[in-house]
């Protein structure tokens, strides 16, 4: 099993510049990709980010930066003097000191283009795609430890679940006997003297029958053991077992709904208490 949580961080040395690349994976529905690459390496942005994609699944952001290489700007005189021209002439028309007005000016972002570096060579884009690869499996190998310390939460809830259920048993029994002494005391209140043993047998076996939660411990039993061999065998499993803790839920509402004794109410509601854990970590299994 793994999380969606995971991170990675490598250097990379391609001929004069040097890249390093960071990988942060959070949870997500979808792949989510985000990635800001220098404009030396934007020619191949298709090809990382399909390799970003051996991630599957989460909001996946991909920072690389660049160092050394510098770029260069160049200064766009012909917009700098229209300005400058423009601006003078205000001045003189207001009777205003133009001061440092080319030097104002000449701090404008607009007025300075960026050279940017050549792209990078094939020989440097093969360096650079083997140090990604090296960042993807580092952070693959990071969600795999996440995985595990879920997995390990995961069993203590399920192992908790189960030790509940097998609790219920004991107490079955004495539901019967309570809802059958129920029975005779309400017939009992209302006088009732002459019954029709067959028929009182009948409807007491059609009473009982809704109470009963055999199927409802069978099936439980059954999902508890299905999400663990999902844990233990599928790396990919987080909707699956989203699917698998719906189902356990249901389970456990329903034996509780037709419980009808305090001891069992207890432990459905324990049962509950602890699947709700489950649930509040499936988000972020991959």
């Amino acid at each position: 099993m793994k999380s969606m949580t995971g991170y990675a961080k490598v250097q990379c040395n391609c001929g004069t510049k040097k890249y390093n690349i960071e990988i942060k994976t959070l949870n997500s529905k979808q792949l989510d990709l985000i990635v800001k690459m220098p404009p030396s390496l934007r020619q191949h942005e298709l090809q990382v980010r399909a390799m970003l994609g051996m991630l599957e699944r989460g909001k996946v952001e991909c920072i690389v930066s660049e160092e050394g290489g510098a770029a260069t700007a160049n200064m766009n005189t012909r917009l700098l003097a229209a300005r400058y021209n423009a601006l003078k002439a205000l001045a003189d028309s207001l009777g205003a000191n133009d001061g440092n007005l080319l030097a104002s000016i000449a701090t404008m972002n607009d007025v300075w283009e960026a050279t940017e570096g050549a792209d990078t060579a094939d020989t440097d884009w093969e360096a650079f795609e083997a140090s990604l690869k090296q960042a993807i499996d580092q952070c693959d190998e990071f969600r795999s430890h996440e995985g595990g310390v879920l997995e390990a939460d995961f069993a203590l809830h399920v192992d908790r679940i189960e030790q509940m259920l097998a609790e219920i048993p004991q107490h079955e029994q004495e539901r019967i006997t309570t809802a059958k002494e129920r029975i005779r005391k309400w017939m009992a209140d209302a006088e009732i003297k002459e019954v029709d043993r067959n028929r009182f047998e009948q409807e007491l076996i059609y009473y009982l029958e809704k109470l009963d939660i055999t199927e409802e411990k069978v099936r439980l039993q059954k999902h508890i053991d299905y999400f663990r061999q999902t844990m233990a065998n599928e790396p990919v499993c987080g909707k699956k077992l989203g699917f698998v803790a719906q189902e356990m839920g249901r389970e456990i509402n329903t034996t509780g709904s037709k419980a009808n004794h305090v001891e069992i109410q207890r432990l459905v509601v324990v049962m509950k208490d602890e699947l709700e854990k489950i649930k509040e970590q499936l988000g972020n299994v991959l």
